[in-house]
């Protein structure tokens, strides 16, 4: 679970904390400076209508986005155009990092996207929030700082993709990073990307540490040098208190730049092309149709559920599900909204006596005030928290080589997202397989972009996931039998102490679990001879020119934890391919 379980439903989630108007002026991004950034109509286009041509065109100004623009536009002798579907970051609760209670199923901010109804959730349908605003899911998610393990880059080269082993991807993580604790082998230091510690710290968070190194799991400071295990903290992606999103850190230092075009409000329809070879972009602009030419190439970057769609409303993709949908196939690519994996995170809450938790601020006047003031004096209490304070790698049995179970552990409980915090003290330990071998798929609901797309995780579908979700709960079980939580008289009321046997676990799992939203793969990467695979190691798709992913879309399996960071590894190690190969280009 995370900190959305208390979104439009507990009494601090449905009337937001006050913040005074200086505590804004100081939080909200400053005015940009240089090249042009548009959302305003810009006049009536018809479709055959053209706003000029670019080297290089990308779509979605998320993550992976925002960096890539920045490297990119960084060689001063090419053009590039930025496009994004959302508006400007200037909203007070992108800011505030407790406000992502306010950005998800927010339609400014968010796509509100919603899987189809799930067999392994028992029938149930999941929120699925993406990011539709500068800065992408950056602007809106958890703001934890995670690499992943070392043996999923590893694995990535095993199978095809060659270079992104992690000796290979961990300067490209230092490049971008600026880390609290300064540079050393595993850190980067003057980076773009903050890196900072919690500014809070709660006494049932510090008593769930102590009981699961009691339960044999080592203390950590560090889940960022290859091998997560243990039990600390996150650290986060802030500055001093505030959120610090790819908007903030890549694009609007590069704002100044003439040869870099940011264009908000505008959403790619389809992809042009001339044979094999892609040659523009339609979009609409505040809903006016219009296009660009692509002079070098198009880069998608929206992300792993609009990326593939935007590929299949081009007729790239599987030809059996666009000849489903009356859409043209011009080039049958199979994998185009396959493989896709995402982190199903099960719910375990415990009743807790004698200690604190945010279920009793958040249902007081006098808390919610305290949180508040805190906040526009010193930027710390629990308006800077992170939806998940502390963390924990671990492993569902002995027989696994490295941890397989992530835990996000909040000082809180709900009965589900989106409802009230119930008005006792209590803890949710919220546990997910790291590995899933459940696969689904992204895939156009209707020829009309403007359609929402359909999304089918099939969470807990594969038998192997259904029993790392036993044991993870049974795992639950142990933390909260040690000395260090039995010291509050921690007893479990979700799923519920009567549940018993692997099997009866399985399907309380399917009732209470949710995602931490990480979608990924739909785009993998991979070699030619994979039939799974939509672009090569390079990031260019298997069978068109001057079209590349850049983004979460493109691993080949989930990494071992949190994928944001790892995404903007991607962008990273995306931009200086791209570059390369236009030097490569030049020179030939």
């Amino acid at each position: 679970m995370t900190l959305a379980a208390a979104r439009h439903g507990s009494a601090w989630a449905r009337r937001p904390p006050c913040c005074p108007w200086p505590v804004a002026r100081a939080i909200l991004p400053g005015k940009r400076k240089g090249g042009p950034i548009a959302g305003a109509p810009i006049g009536r286009l018809r479709v055959t209508d053209s706003i000029g041509r670019f080297d290089y065109v990308i779509v979605g100004a998320g993550t992976a986005g925002c960096l890539l623009a920045n490297r990119l536009s960084e060689d001063s002798e090419v053009s590039v155009l930025l496009l994004e579907a959302g508006g400007r970051d200037d909203y007070l609760w992108i800011h505030i990092p407790v406000g992502y209670l306010y950005t998800m199923n927010n339609p400014r901010t968010d796509w509100c996207f919603r899987t189809e109804a799930e067999p392994g959730l028992n029938g149930r349908s999941l929120d699925y929030p993406r990011g539709k605003v500068l800065g992408g899911c950056s602007s809106i998610n958890g703001m934890i700082y995670m690499r992943g393990q070392a043996r999923d880059y590893d694995h990535w080269a095993q199978t095809g993709a060659k270079g992104w082993n992690w000796d290979k991807v961990l300067p490209y993580f230092r490049r971008s990073e600026d880390h609290y604790k300064g540079g050393s082998d595993l850190h980067g230091a003057g980076g773009e990307w903050r890196v900072e510690q919690q500014r809070l710290r709660w006494e049932i968070l510090e008593a769930w540490r102590d009981a699961a190194v009691q339960a044999g799991i080592p203390a950590t400071d560090d889940f960022n040098g290859g091998d997560n295990e243990g039990v600390g903290y996150f650290e986060v992606n802030q500055r001093g208190g505030v959120r610090w999103s790819t908007a903030k850190a890549y694009l609007k230092p590069a704002m100044g730049r003439p040869n870099l075009t940011v264009m908000t409000k505008a959403q790619a329809t389809a992809i042009r092309l001339d044979g094999r070879r892609v040659t523009g972009l339609d979009f609409l602009r505040d809903g006016v149709p219009s296009r660009v030419e692509v002079g070098g190439e198009l880069i998608l970057a929206a992300g792993a559920v609009a990326s593939p769609v935007l590929l299949q409303q081009s007729g790239i993709g599987p030809g059996a599900v666009l000849s489903e949908h009356g859409v043209e196939t011009r080039h049958d690519l199979p994998g185009v909204g396959e493989n896709l994996q995402d982190h199903l995170q099960v719910r375990a809450a415990f009743k807790v006596d004698g200690v604190r938790t945010l279920n009793r601020l958040a249902n007081s006047l006098v808390g919610k005030a305290g949180m508040a003031l805190e906040y526009a004096l010193k930027r710390s209490g629990p308006l800077s928290m992170a939806p998940s304070q502390l963390g924990c790698f671990a492993k569902s049995d002995p027989s696994r080589e490295t941890p397989n179970l992530q835990y996000h552990v909040q000082p809180l409980s709900t009965d589900r997202l989106g409802d009230p915090l119930h008005r006792f003290d209590a803890f949710t330990a919220s546990v997910c397989n790291l590995r899933p071998q459940s696969r689904g798929h992204v895939r156009l609901r209707s020829p009309d972009p403007m359609a929402k797309p359909v999304i089918r995780p099939n969470y807990l579908s594969d038998p192997a996931d259904r029993q790392v979700a036993a044991r993870a709960l049974m795992l639950t079980r142990r933390i909260a039998e040690q000395p260090a939580l039995q010291a509050y008289n921690a007893r479990e009321f979700k799923p519920g102490a009567d549940i018993q046997g692997e099997e009866a676990l399985a399907r309380a799992a399917g009732d209470i679990a949710s995602t931490i939203f990480h979608p990924v793969g739909t785009c993998k990467m991979g070699p030619a001879a994979d039939e799974a695979a939509v672009v090569d190691e390079r990031l260019r798709l298997h069978g068109i020119e001057a079209l590349r992913v850049v983004d979460a879309s493109i691993m080949p399996t989930i990494t071992s934890g949190n994928t944001n960071s790892p995404t903007l590894m991607i962008a990273e190690k995306g931009a200086a391919m791209i570059r390369a190969d236009r030097k490569a280009r030049a020179a030939a």
